[in-house]
């Protein structure tokens, strides 16, 4: 059963909040099953001796895998009631291999009123154990905003 947590609002964050940190162990499986779902069937994903005669070290994650990463680890900072505007930058800089751990990363660097919500800009990337592999990126994502959320004053 998933923990329900409190809904953070546009008020309670602050230029330069961190997003807690989001590891995703990748193994062979994991990059069979993200490479199934998401249709993306090159064998590059899902095959490690292709992938290394391809001239790859191995087989590696895909574009779409490593976005939902940073979906992930946005959405467990905005909470169900925030929105993803925008994702923005996002360069592969080197590859994650099956048995990489992806350690995903972000940190607020903007943020705004726009009419009745609040709008985050999100510095994201993505390290392994060599380094950045991912970004860095931007995200955009929404927070309600506190006297919206309050309702109309009776």
């Amino acid at each position: 059963m998933l923990e329900r947590r409190p809904q953070r609002l546009f008020e309670q964050v602050q230029v330069g909040d961190e997003l807690a940190d989001v590891r995703f162990p990748l193994s062979a499986y994991r990059l069979v099953m993200a490479a199934g779902s998401n249709r993306d069937f090159n064998s590059i994903h899902t095959n490690d001796g292709y992938a290394r005669r391809m001239g790859a070290p191995g087989m590696f994650a895909n574009n779409v895998l490593l976005q939902g990463m940073w979906e992930r680890t946005v959405r467990d900072f905005i909470g169900s009631a925030g929105t993803i505007r925008a994702l923005r930058g996002f360069r592969m800089r080197a590859m994650n291999l099956a048995t990489d751990t992806v350690t995903v990363s972000g940190r607020v660097t903007a943020r705004e009123l726009d009419g009745p919500v609040g709008v985050l800009s999100i510095e994201m990337t993505s390290r392994n154990e060599q380094g950045v592999t991912v970004g860095p990126g931007l995200v955009l994502a929404t927070l309600p905003v506190e006297a919206a959320c309050a309702g109309p004053a009776t």
